[in-house]
C-alpha cells in the first residue's frame, strides 16, 4: 500500500468507496456518518451500480481507515475502489 492508496486526498477529485449496504435508509445512514468525519466536505451516493458507491471529497487528508471504521460501527463495510485519476 502507498500514501495515495491509503488516504483520501483533499480536492474536488475525491475517492470512490464501495459498500455492502443496499437499502436507501442504510445508505443515507452511512452518508451521514461519513459526513460527520472531520475534513469530509461532501459525500455522494451512486445507487445506479452494484455494489453501491460513495464518492468522498475532503478538505484535508483523511485516512481510509477512519472512513472504514466509521462505517463498520454501523454494521456495514466499505472498501476503496480506485486511486486518483492520472
Amino acid at each position: 500500500m502507498s500514501f495515495l492508496s491509503d488516504n483520501v486526498i483533499p480536492g474536488n477529485h475525491g475517492k470512490v468507496f464501495e459498500t455492502n449496504a443496499t437499502f436507501n435508509y442504510d445508505l443515507n445512514l452511512i452518508k451521514t456518518k461519513i459526513a460527520s468525519i472531520d475534513g469530509v466536505k461532501r459525500v455522494s451516493i451512486n445507487t445506479d451500480v452494484f455494489p453501491k458507491e460513495f464518492k468522498i471529497r475532503t478538505s484535508k487528508l483523511v485516512p481510509d481507515k477512519v472512513i472504514e471504521d466509521a462505517v463498520i460501527s454501523l454494521g456495514f463495510h466499505v472498501i476503496a475502489k480506485e486511486m486518483l485519476p492520472l
